[in-house]
Formats: structure tokens, C-alpha cells, sequence
């Protein structure tokens, strides 16, 4: 493992900040620190699971944050936790017995199909208000969903960027309208995601603490003080300016291989 020196420390610590004040903002945070680790001398499984270890934190405030949303959420939608803790922790298992030679190839694709997933956020979003996402508001849609919803809770033990979006167009699909509920519980539900990918990878030795001890203090820093610099660039601006930085990491991760 790399010597964490005081320059190591202070980029780890500079992008976890930028990364805080991303999710606090518009999500994607994980598009800024994982690649950063990586470039810091961890090998890219490690640096998957130190990321997830250090970003939990952020989640966990916003979880506590929307707890007042989540008071007035159907209480079977809570049924959702299973799959995801299930999931996560299959994707957990997956990633520690990927060598990390071939996930250093998966990389770019996983940056890039995270990338593109943010990018269309908004218009799932949008679509997710309209009309014809509420038409089937139908506990019918719980069976699918529940399965739908493992599959994305495996993908986000194993890498994890872009599930949120996932989520949000599961939710639409059964019939939520209400975007602050539908965050509460893409945060609730991510949380248990990666809160058992990290028991799971903290058990199994897979995580690099001091980098998470740094870079979870720049999280929650860049969460909770970065507000009023988000507010000031706007929810748009930053997005434009995740979505750049993760295309140009998917792209400088295809040079490098």
C-alpha cells in the first residue's frame, strides 16, 4: 500500500470535499473519489472498497436528513431493504473475488456507464413526473421491482455509481410521485447497499483506513459546508461539470490500458 504522505493526504482530502459537496448537490461523488484513490497508488479493488468505506458517512447523514420523508413512505416499500441488503452483499462477494487485474480492465466501462447514467438523471426524473410514470400505480409492480431492485443493489456492492438513478426509475415505476420521498428512499436503500458491502469488505481486509479516515472527513465537511457554493454554481453547472470529469476519467482510463 502507498505511505500516506501529507501530499497523498491532502488530494485525498481536496476531492473528498469536491465529492461531498457532489452528492450533497446532485450525486455522482463516487465518479471523483474512486478514480483518485486509484491514481494514488491503490490497486483498483482496493481503491473501489476504500471509496465506498469513506463516501457511507455522507449517506448515512442524508438518510437522517430525509428522515421526516421517510415517516410518511408506505410502510411495504420498506420490503425493499431485503433485496438490497442481499444484493449488496452478493456484489461485495463478487468484487473481492474479481483479481484486480481484470477489474482494472472493467474500469473504464464502469466510469463510462456510470458517467451516462448521471447524465440522464434529469430526464428520468422529468419523466418519472410525468403522467404516463404514474399510470401504473399498482401494487402489482412489487414482484418486479423487488427483483429489479437485487439486481441493482449486486451492482452497487460490487461498484456502485449510478444506482441511485436506478432506483429512482424503479420507484417511478410503481407509482411514486413525490421526489423527496423517492430520494428518502434511494438514500435509505443505497445506504443499506453499501452499509453491508462494507461490513463485508471491512471483515474480508479489502479497505485502506487511513485513506477512508481522511477522505470521510472531506465528505462530510463537503456535504454539510459546500451548500452555499452549490447553491451559488447551481444544481446545473455542477452536474456539467461531474459529467465532464467522469467522460475525461473514462477516457483516460482507455489510453492507459
Amino acid at each position: 500500500m502507498p505511505a500516506l504522505d501529507l501530499l497523498h493526504a491532502a488530494v485525498a482530502f481536496g476531492v473528498a470535499v469536491l465529492a461531498g459537496l457532489v452528492n450533497s448537490v446532485a450525486g455522482g461523488g463516487t465518479l471523483l473519489t474512486f478514480p483518485t484513490l486509484i491514481w494514488l497508488g491503490l490497486n483498483s479493488v482496493t481503491a473501489n472498497a476504500t471509496s465506498t468505506v469513506a463516501i457511507w458517512p455522507g449517506v448515512a447523514g442524508s438518510a437522517w436528513g430525509y428522515r421526516r420523508e421517510l415517516r410518511t413512505v408506505t410502510p411495504w416499500l420498506f420490503w425493499l431493504l431485503v433485496p438490497s441488503v442481499i444484493g449488496g452483499l452478493a456484489g461485495a462477494w463478487l468484487l473481492r473475488f474479481t483479481p484486480p487485474a481484470l477489474f482494472d480492465r472493467l474500469v473504464p466501462y464502469l466510469l463510462l456507464f456510470a458517467t451516462v447514467l448521471f447524465m440522464v438523471q434529469a430526464p428520468v426524473q422529468r419523466w418519472m413526473k410525468s403522467p404516463d410514470a404514474t399510470a401504473h400505480a399498482s401494487r402489482r409492480w412489487f414482484g418486479a421491482v423487488m427483483a429489479f431492485q437485487f439486481f441493482v443493489a449486486v451492482y452497487g456492492g460490487y461498484f456502485g455509481a449510478g444506482i441511485g438513478i436506478f432506483m429512482l426509475a424503479a420507484l417511478g415505476i410503481m407509482g411514486l410521485t413525490d421526489m423527496h420521498q423517492m430520494n428518502a428512499l434511494r438514500v435509505l436503500l443505497g445506504g443499506a447497499t453499501n452499509g453491508v458491502a462494507i461490513v463485508y469488505f471491512v471483515a474480508h481486509g479489502m479497505v485502506y483506513w487511513p485513506d477512508v479516515l481522511v477522505m470521510a472527513a472531506g465528505t462530510i465537511i463537503g456535504g454539510y459546508g459546500g451548500t452555499g457554493l452549490a447553491r451559488r454554481l447551481g444544481r446545473q453547472t455542477v452536474r456539467r461539470i461531474v459529467i465532464a470529469i467522469g467522460f475525461a476519467l473514462a477516457l483516460s482510463f482507455f489510453v492507459k490500458q
